[in-house]
């Protein structure tokens, strides 16, 4: 994707913070004499008893999940027994959204057992760099789910992702594609639909483009005044204001109230210095705070749980706010940032890509 927001030009004019689109990937003399070091164990209880952490104003839950609601049950009194469970009632699948997979379905002459199509799945899933699914629909319940032993299943559905972050879905991804759900298909001794190659690839490019100039990933650098940090400090501090240890070297993270979800900031640093074996011997002098605005629901305010963090984090480290090219930043930038995502989050609701939705998670990834 190539990002041509307007929102890029106007932050260059305001001093360069960083907006990064989705081709723009790329992420404090010694206390007095040394660097900041962390503070002994009992300090650093009594320094948290005043902390300040982001809040999470408005923090109502997960936008609805993508898909449409399922037709209402009818009255199954009036329905023979014997007619199978997904006669009565066709659920909607939860990792495959028609708004941006292509769909191939797979009808097997007769309901085949979760075990022979476990044995039978793509050893991959992945074609290219676009991530596919193949769900079945479950003969008793009506629920489209990804194959389990000791379960039955009438048909089978395969949805391959139109675009991400590395771009549109080619012709030769959607004949990976095919392959491979062909062979699924043929080991069941099942028929197999596939949407047209040129229909798929002009609506992945449409929906890339969409995509790509409303995409937005904000990070601004926290950067020394004076004595620089060692990693234990660092870590000290982030964790006063809810980062914790991410599983990357070099990254802590706020997480999401969310139970599964991405997380909503991510504070990065040196990795080399995350891998000394004495954290008090490190020395940081930058730290960077990044916020992938798609990832979380604009009810959960991550814009200004950044801006929140950017101010203590500055604040405890004795450090100025920059942008990419270390020019120090000042409110109007962040007030600036903030009417434009306004605008953003309304374009993205209106095309049912509401951020933090799974749906957007999986597009803008």
């Amino acid at each position: 994707m190539t990002t041509d927001w307007s929102l890029t030009a106007m932050l260059a004019a305001l001093g360069g913070v960083v907006l990064v689109g989705v081709l723009a990937q790329g992420w404090w003399s010694a206390r007095r004499a040394g660097p900041k070091r962390a503070a002994p164990k009992g300090a650093s209880k009594a320094a948290s008893s005043d902390r300040h952490e982001p809040s999470l104003a408005g923090g109502g839950g997960a936008a609805a999940a993508d898909g449409m609601p399922a037709d209402p049950l009818p009255d199954l009194r009036t329905l023979d027994e014997t007619v199978p469970a997904v006669a009565r009632v066709r659920k909607t699948s939860t990792r495959i959204d028609a708004l941006i997979d292509a769909l191939a379905t797979v009808t097997p002459e007769a309901p085949v057992s979760g075990e022979m199509a476990l044995s039978h799945l793509p050893g991959s899933r992945r074609a290219g760099t676009k991530p596919f699914q193949i769900e079945g629909l479950n003969a008793a319940t009506g629920d489209w789910e990804l194959p389990q032993p000791g379960q039955r299943y009438s048909e089978f559905q395969a949805g391959l992702q139109m675009a991400n972050r590395s771009g549109a879905l080619n012709e030769i991804e959607y004949s990976e594609f095919i392959q491979k759900v062909q062979g699924f298909a043929d080991g069941l001794g099942a028929m197999v639909e596939f949407p047209d190659m040129l229909d798929v690839v002009a609506r992945a490019r449409e929906l890339d483009q969409f995509a790509a100039s409303h995409d937005a990933q904000l990070a601004i650098r926290l950067r020394a005044k004076g004595a620089a940090w060692t990693l234990g400090f660092v870590q000290q501090g982030a964790l006063r204001h809810g980062f914790v240890p991410g599983s990357i070297p070099g990254r802590l993270v706020m997480p999401s109230p969310d139970d599964g979800a991405p997380p909503v900031l991510a504070l990065q640093f040196d990795a080399q210095a995350a891998l000394a074996d004495d954290p008090q011997t490190s020395s940081l002098r930058e730290l960077t705070l990044a916020l992938d605005v798609l990832q979380t629901p604009e009810a959960q305010e991550p814009f200004a749980i950044w801006q929140e963090s950017a101010r203590h984090l500055a604040r405890d480290f004795e450090a100025d706010i920059c942008d990419d090219r270390g020019q120090v930043l000042n409110l109007h930038a962040f007030q600036a940032i903030g009417q434009e995502l306004d605008a953003l989050y309304k374009a993205l609701a209106a095309r049912d890509l509401a951020a933090g939705t799974p749906v957007a998670r999986r597009l803008f990834s």
